[in-house]
């Protein structure tokens, strides 16, 4: 398929700001560990444990509310102005909902589910901490991920990278003020705050809170302008819209179940597999993590503007054009991906040691950068099967097909992460950690190829969401 000009300009306009903006949450876990690795390996890894696992409960609202792009896409595609207003109300009323049903219980459980995998009381302490407070504002993260996908269904992608660069700034400044207080970073011959109680790794997920606040309100703000308001009458539909809330509840479902499924694996891969062996593993493993997560959140970016851009297109009903609105964005994601590969085999060790404190004991340092290596290995094989994998994921759903993906992710993670991974643990005990992260390599490398499969043979082509009754109040 001949690929245009124009059409990778599109995608470009399209991705970069979506991609500086789903680099937002990511940048404030990474920033969080950055900041504590001072008070410790301990600190790391809890603030990695405690991450993942408030995480995995809200995975499966953000893997729901990414339909409201499919949504509100196709509609401006379609040029059905009127409804669009609806899923944008829709998103936040669901993200209201499942932080009261799901969020706020998991909070208060949570505890005893760290007790439960072993985890030393120290560890298990920072673990609680941090996921609570996650947890406990979880219903402003929420709304802020459903104004995201609103926006980058309209096509307006901007909105939200302004509101990830600021609130990524509002998180640093916060991190600096909880998490040292008055102690402040003497390493660096920077002051505290006088009067400021130091609260440590707690300290890091207020900040990040508060970032994610400041995130929220700008697109919010916008949102309820005057400018949108006058266009899709969005200060009328204010309130629930039973049709728009099942519509994105049926057809986001399946994707929600995938991310949540695919979180849940991914932590116990972290937490109780490759984080058995140890707390060297566990710190090793999550400073090597905070990386990869650094070179996927642009393929996920590229991934929710191959959604927008596949979903504008079979709204205007030019299906060729969706298509290569999705070729296009794989491609970009591979080039990054594969960038980022080659610099994790040159760089495995000192990547590694960036989380490693100072005052940490030398044999253990060595340990943590020996371990740290080998997992780095693994990713760059990984790199550019999950780059395709992820971005084709965004292409269907902007088609509306996420049950395929959804039942291939929760087969295959069970059975290759953490079946493979069991099963690496018995027969190959000498590989220590690594062992599950080869399992966790053929996992990725299998799911990318089989999602590519997926998209090319076309039976997205088929999918009608606009012929689904929109009520729209009536």
């Amino acid at each position: 398929m001949l690929l245009r000009r124009a059409d990778i300009s599109e995608v470009w306009t399209q991705a970069w700001p979506t991609i500086v903006a789903m680099l937002s949450y990511t940048l404030m876990q990474f920033v969080d560990s950055l900041m504590v690795s001072v008070l410790g390996p301990n600190a790391v890894a809890g603030q990695g444990n405690g991450g993942i696992w408030s995480w995995v409960a809200i995975s499966c609202a953000f893997g729901i509310l990414a339909l409201v792009n499919t949504l509100v896409a196709q509609r401006v595609g379609a040029e059905q102005h009127d409804e669009v207003a609806r899923y944008g109300w829709a998103g936040l009323w669901i993200s209201l909902g499942y932080w009261l049903a799901v969020l706020v219980p998991f909070a208060f459980v949570i505890e005893h589910a760290f007790r439960a995998m072993g985890h030393e009381p120290e560890l298990v302490a920072l673990e609680t901490s941090y996921a609570r407070v996650l947890l406990g504002g979880a219903c402003i993260t929420l709304a802020a991920k459903a104004l995201s996908n609103f926006f980058f269904g309209l096509q307006s992608p901007k909105v939200v990278t302004v509101a990830a660069i600021s609130g990524n700034i509002a998180n640093v400044v916060a991190n600096y003020a909880f998490i040292y207080g008055e102690r402040g970073l003497p390493e660096l011959g920077l002051p505290g705050i006088a009067g400021m109680p130091s609260f440590g790794v707690t300290g890091a997920a207020i900040g990040t809170l508060i970032g994610t606040a400041v995130e929220a309100c700008i697109p919010l703000a916008v949102f309820l302008s005057r400018r949108l308001n006058t266009r899709y009458s969005i200060r009328s539909r204010w309130r629930p819209d039973r049709t728009a809330i099942v519509d994105v509840l049926r057809l986001g479902w399946p994707a929600g179940l995938q991310f949540a499924n695919e979180m849940v694996c991914w932590a116990l891969f972290m937490t109780v597999l490759a984080g058995g062996f140890g707390n060297e593993h566990m710190t090793a493993g999550w400073a090597a993590m905070r990386f990869v997560h650094i070179s996927f959140m642009p393929a996920v970016g590229l991934s929710t503007a191959a959604t927008s851009l596949v979903g504008k297109h079979i709204g205007e009903q030019n299906l060729d054009r969706a298509a290569r609105s999705a070729h296009i964005a794989v491609g970009m994601a591979v080039v990054w991906m594969g960038a980022c590969a080659l610099c994790f085999i040159l760089f495995r060790h000192e990547l590694t040691a960036v989380f490693i404190d100072a005052d940490t004991a030398a044999d253990s340092a060595a340990r943590i950068r020996a371990i740290g290596a080998g997992i780095f290995i693994c990713a760059s094989i990984f790199q550019l099967l999950d780059a395709v994998g992820i971005v084709y994921t965004g292409a269907l759903r902007g088609a509306g097909d996420t049950l395929f993906p959804g039942v291939a992710t929760v087969v295959l993670s069970w059975v290759v992460i953490i079946g493979g991974g069991m099963l690496m643990m018995r027969i190959a005990p000498q590989l220590e950690s690594i062992g599950p992260w080869l399992a966790a390599t053929a996992y990725i490398v299998v799911l990318g190829v089989i999602l590519a499969i997926r998209f090319e043979r076309g039976g997205w082509r088929r999918l009608h969401l606009l012929n689904m009754k929109d009520h729209a109040g009536k």
